[in-house]
């Protein structure tokens, strides 16, 4: 192999005429995959180990390459690496590097590999790494989540349904739901990795190599579990990727809603919540506002993800086997996805240490809309040995009476109450109390402050 001279694509000697200054700016990505720097080298580096092992270079090539690689990583760390536009992308970047540096042996360390093989392997050791930042980023989350329920066990607030008011929950319950989806995210994340460990280095362009390779030896060097099955799922293959952003999406999904809620709980017309200075914004024409704008980006950030996951499923959607250049805009729908959630997650960290429920609000509108009409329902039916039905029946005769009087449901005066049902008595205000209502919701999963307790020492026990 010749020397890479004047910065030429490797393809040069067959592609007579130089590519149009148009398609050179769309179809570089260098820009986007400069980013897989570290993982490119890696694979580079155990890729001559096994040449070498295989006795397919020497021993004296294959130092020559690891040297020249490991200096092309200290110039990119600290800065002094020109990325070039007309090498297209990463490998072909670090590839012509290295031919200035060491010569024509440059040319070895492509010897069995493709740059197809070769940017799928890439792409999963980074997406290996990347989702286990993101899993602990989650777990921190979740630390935040049950550092918050634990101080508001018994803050009493309203649970809705079609954002009116139905049950009074626990704001600590409330916590716990979103803790739970958080850990399903979690959960998700750490599955994908089963399809990451699979590697893909020795796929070549698609049909394999005539090279006597070993694929288990670099399997275990990079760390993957096992090596790919076919080589040409392995090119083709971009499942892993949607898994990633269809995973990002619907934790983007709960950060959105938690958001979402926090939003409309801290307008002047909920006050049900404050949000600390250090996560507001001012208005440039109104003095007095302070806007929950990080709220707000987090709302919009699960638009741009949905997006990443939208545009990689139309782009697969169409694709025969096996490799084709619409899959160049893999990396960048990833990166995106990443980079959009991780700073969501640290957003929402931040939010959530900066924030105070308004506990005195929070029990008003708990005593606003009928709340404990279910409870009252449910009494007639245990106490009183009422069908449900008719107990239902009942319990909405006694808010129409207390909605035409203005009356909260323990205000009624009794002689009422026993008009529409005469076997209540007394013992029926007990029924109609916040605390108490939320105390007998003691069913596996329940509001009752027992169950919280009992669900903030599992959780606590599974986060060790």
């Amino acid at each position: 192999m010749s020397k890479n001279k004047n910065n030429k694509a490797i393809w040069s000697t067959r592609i007579k005429k130089n590519t149009t200054s148009t398609f050179k700016k769309v179809g570089s990505s260098i820009s986007i995959d400069k980013r897989l720097f570290k993982e490119d080298i890696q694979g580079s580096i155990v890729h001559v180990e096994m040449l070498f092992k295989q006795k397919i270079i020497s021993f004296k090539i294959k130092n020559k390459i690891i040297w020249g690689l490991n200096k092309i990583q200290n110039e990119i760390l600290k800065g002094k690496f020109d990325f070039k536009v007309e090498l297209e992308d990463i490998h072909m970047n670090i590839e012509n590097r290295l031919h200035e540096i060491i010569g024509e042996d440059a040319g070895f360390v492509h010897t069995g590999r493709s740059r197809n093989d070769q940017v799928v392997t890439d792409l999963k050791i980074w997406m290996k790494t990347s989702t286990l930042d993101l899993i602990k980023l989650l777990e921190s989350l979740n630390k935040i989540f049950l550092k918050v329920a634990e101080k508001n066990i018994e803050t009493v607030m309203p649970g809705f349904t079609h954002l009116k008011n139905a049950q009074p929950i626990s704001f600590a319950h409330y916590l716990l739901a979103y803790f739970e989806m958080f850990k399903r995210d979690k959960v998700r994340f750490a599955n994908n990795l089963k399809s990451l460990n699979e590697n893909p280095l020795g796929a070549a362009a698609f049909a394999g190599t005539n090279f006597n390779i070993d694929r288990f030896f670099t399997t275990k060097k990079l760390k993957f579990n096992y090596p790919t099955n076919n080589s040409i799922d392995t090119i083709s293959d971009r499942d892993f990727v949607l898994d990633f952003l269809y995973t990002v999406s619907t934790c983007s999904v709960h950060i959105s809603r938690i958001a979402e809620e926090f939003i409309i709980w801290n307008s002047d017309a909920f006050k049900l919540i404050k949000l600390n200075d250090k996560i507001v914004t001012g208005s440039s024409i109104m003095p007095q506002k302070k806007n929950p704008d990080p709220l707000e980006f987090l709302r919009g950030n699960s638009g741009s993800s949905f997006g990443n996951l939208f545009s990689m499923l139309t782009i697969l959607k169409g694709l025969p086997l096996s490799y084709f250049k619409d899959m160049q805009d893999d990396k960048k729908l990833v990166f995106n996805s990443y980079d959009l959630l991780k700073n969501s997650i640290q957003v929402l960290i931040d939010i959530l240490n900066n924030f105070s429920p308004n506990k005195k609000r929070m029990l008003e509108l708990a005593n606003e809309g009928f709340i404990l009409s279910t409870d009252l329902a449910d009494y007639l039916v245990q106490k009183h040995n009422l069908p449900f039905r008719k107990a239902y029946m009942v319990t909405a005769k006694i808010v129409n009476l207390a909605e035409t009087k203005n009356l909260k449901l323990y205000e009624l005066p009794m002689k009422e109450l026993k008009k529409i049902e005469p076997n209540l008595d007394d013992n029926v205000f007990k029924v109609l109390n916040l605390r108490n209502s939320i105390k007998s919701k003691k069913s596996y999963g329940g509001t009752s402050f027992e169950n919280i307790k009992k669900m903030l020492k599992k959780y606590k026990r599974e986060s060790k």
